[in-house]
């Protein structure tokens, strides 16, 4: 998603463009099966006053929407720690500014470009619900809310009654539902349709797409303050080569930080293990048609066509991508508890994926410490929803020097 926003950006620019992915085609990683939602309310970061308390409450269950399992790795206590300190008010102000300026942006690009490359991706601009069952926890959201309005991010708070007409198919549920927030302009889609037909639309513009390609390693220069080629090795061959260019861009999700250490380049990302399932709703009654965000659960809806797409929860457990069925069936049970009649269960898929986590959920979107290395990582949950306006900043950063969104 990300890396394919780029090079679209920068062929627009006028730049000559080559995309290197170890996958087959694009959209094959953390992009496959996402949750959906071009979602500038959710702009409140995972690290904010209340989460430690959440997580130590979760700490020994199997099903927590935020599962930890320590690891004998300094980078994901460094990770921790930061987060921790992220959790502070007014730093956790500061990332929500910075988050709803870029997905904001990056939400009107991606309207832009939908129409000027007339993409198809079983997108809805029917906005977001987010629905509360806990009192406490939809107080909270209030103040969240009219924070995001001074932003720009128009979140307006609803009661039960606002809620079943935006979303009739909550009615079964509705008894436990205190209210909710509202985002008419935030959007749905599949992010994964988005990402092959965009690598289309770059490829007949000129780039070249060199999958099933691993990058072995980055030329440097004498004085170390320029990258002078890639050492590429292609999947099932013997000959290695080196590609040179003018510029180079690191977006390789949760593995550009073990990637750039070896150039002494340390992001602080770690991968957040998520999780989606997908259930067919031909001739189901009581899907809903309305991205929706369940915040007891920590789980995202979006309708994509005739498919149902549920994610979320968090797994700090290293860079394992092996479905951990205990969650699986938890989202499962979750959905069927809430709209019993969405579609055909017994034909759900199930696909886990790595979000390159920073502790504050901003990304790093800019130049690195060599002059012509370029970062675009790091976007956590929110990579459908910043990933066209990451794409374009960095473009304009790259070919100007600067870029009209500052985060």
């Amino acid at each position: 998603m990300v890396g394919i926003n780029t090079a679209y950006w920068l062929l627009r620019s006028g730049r000559r463009v080559a995309v290197i992915d170890r996958q087959p085609g694009p959209g094959l990683e953390t992009s496959f099966a996402n949750g959906g939602q071009i979602s500038v309310s959710h702009a409140e970061p995972w690290a904010n006053p209340s989460a430690p308390a959440k997580v130590v409450k979760w700490l020994m269950r199997p099903d927590a929407p935020l599962l930890y399992r320590p690891q004998l790795d300094p980078y994901q206590w460094w990770w921790l720690l930061q987060w921790w300190l992220e959790c502070l008010p007014y730093r956790t102000d500061r990332n929500i500014a910075k988050i709803v300026r870029l997905a904001a942006y990056s939400r009107d690009q991606l309207v832009a470009v939908r129409e000027r490359e007339k993409l198809t991706y079983d997108h809805k601009r029917l906005g977001i619900l987010h629905f509360y069952r806990d009192r406490r926890e939809f107080e909270n959201a209030i103040p969240v809310a009219e924070l995001m309005q001074q932003y720009g991010c128009d979140r307006r708070v609803v009661g039960r009654d606002r809620i079943l007409q935006i979303e009739p198919a909550l009615a079964y549920s509705a008894k436990n539902i205190v209210g909710g927030t509202f985002t008419q302009a935030d959007e749905s889609g599949d992010a994964f349709k988005y990402t092959r037909q965009l690598a289309k639309v770059c490829q007949k513009a000129g780039a070249e797409f060199y999958y099933r390609t691993r990058i072995t390693g980055l030329a440097r220069s004498r004085t170390a303050s320029k990258i002078l080629g890639v050492y590429l090795q292609p999947v099932g061959r013997d000959r290695p080569w080196t590609l040179k260019a003018d510029d180079y861009v690191v977006s390789m999700g949760a593995y550009s930080a073990p990637f750039l250490r070896k150039l002494g380049i340390y992001l602080n990302i770690y991968p957040a293990k998520g999780y989606s399932i997908t259930v067919p709703t031909i001739q189901a009654s009581g899907a809903p048609r309305v991205s929706l965000t369940d915040d007891q659960y920590k789980l995202v809806y979006s309708r994509l066509g005739d498919r149902l797409r549920v994610a979320g929860t968090a797994e700090l457990s290293g860079y394992h991508t092996k479905l951990n069925r205990v969650r699986c069936r938890a989202i499962l049970e979750n959905v069927r508890h809430t709209f019993p009649w969405a579609g055909d269960f017994s034909r759900t898929t199930f696909w886990t994926g790595l979000r390159p986590a920073t502790p504050g959920n901003v990304p790093y979107i800019g130049r690195s410490k060599f002059k012509n290395l370029w970062l675009n990582t790091g976007h956590g949950t929110l990579g459908w929803t910043m990933g066209c306006g990451s794409g374009r900043l960095l473009a304009e950063k790259m070919t100007s020097g600067s870029s009209e969104v500052q985060i």
